[in-house]
C-alpha cells in the first residue's frame, strides 16, 4: 500500500481559511491577530469609559471644537453621534475658555485650588512633571516579562501611578498599558510580553537624571 504525500496548506491558502476559527480575521500580513493584538484594540464603549476619556484627552490636549474631540475618540474606538457628546460634555461640565494663543479650547474644572478650568498641559510638562516625581519618589524597579513593580515611600504609590497614566504615551512610558497602585507598589502592565525588564530601566534612568 502506498502513501499519498499531503501538503499542508499555507496560512494564506483557502484551504487554511476554512479551517480558520470562526471570528480569527486577518490582519494586514494575511495572518489570524495575535490575543495580545486583540486585547489591545478592545474598547469598552459605556457612558463611564467614555467620560473618563474625555477627561483625558481635554487633560492632554487643546480642544478646540467637537468634531475634534469626535476625532480623537474615534482614534481610540470610541463612536459617539453628535448629541451624544454634546451631553457628555454637559454632563462633565466642560467649559470653553482661551488658551495662551487666545482661541478658544474645551476645559474641565481642576481638582484642588479654586477649581477653575485650565488648559490642558502639553506633552512636554507631563513628561517633565513625571520625571520630576519619579527622582522624588522611586524607589526600586524591577521588571519579569510585561510587568514591572515599582517601589515607593508608605502613601505615595497612588500619586506616581497618576502620573504614569497621565504621561505622554510616546515618552519614557512609551508600550504601558496601565497601572495598578496600592500603599507603597506600582504594578505597570507593559503591552511587549518580554517589556517589562526595558520599562524598569527606562524609569529607573529617568529617576536618575
Amino acid at each position: 500500500m502506498t502513501g499519498k504525500l499531503v501538503t499542508p496548506p499555507t496560512p494564506s491558502s483557502p484551504a487554511a481559511k476554512e479551517h480558520r476559527a470562526p471570528g480569527a480575521a486577518e490582519n494586514e500580513q494575511g495572518r489570524a491577530p495575535s490575543a495580545l493584538e486583540a486585547a489591545a484594540g478592545t474598547v469598552v464603549n459605556t457612558r463611564r469609559a467614555r467620560h473618563q476619556r474625555i477627561a483625558d484627552l481635554l487633560g492632554k490636549h487643546q480642544v478646540r471644537s467637537q468634531s475634534a474631540l469626535a476625532e480623537l475618540l474615534g482614534a481610540e474606538g470610541f463612536t459617539v453621534t453628535q448629541a451624544t457628546l454634546s451631553r457628555d460634555l454637559d454632563e462633565l461640565g466642560a467649559m470653553r475658555i482661551r488658551d495662551n494663543d487666545g482661541a478658544l479650547i474645551y476645559a474641565l474644572r481642576s481638582e484642588g485650588g479654586d477649581g477653575s478650568p485650565r488648559p490642558a498641559a502639553d506633552s512636554s510638562e507631563l513628561e517633565t512633571r513625571l520625571r520630576r516625581l519619579l527622582g522624588e519618589l522611586l524607589v526600586t524597579a524591577e521588571g519579569s516579562a510585561n510587568l514591572v513593580v515599582l517601589r515607593t515611600p508608605p502613601g505615595a504609590a497612588q500619586f506616581l501611578a497618576s502620573a504614569l497614566d497621565h504621561a505622554d504615551r510616546f515618552g519614557v512610558t512609551a508600550g504601558v498599558m496601565g497601572t495598578i497602585a496600592g500603599d507603597d507598589t506600582v504594578l505597570v502592565i507593559c503591552r511587549d510580553p518580554l517589556g517589562g525588564p526595558d520599562l524598569a530601566q527606562r524609569l529607573s534612568a529617568a529617576a536618575a537624571n
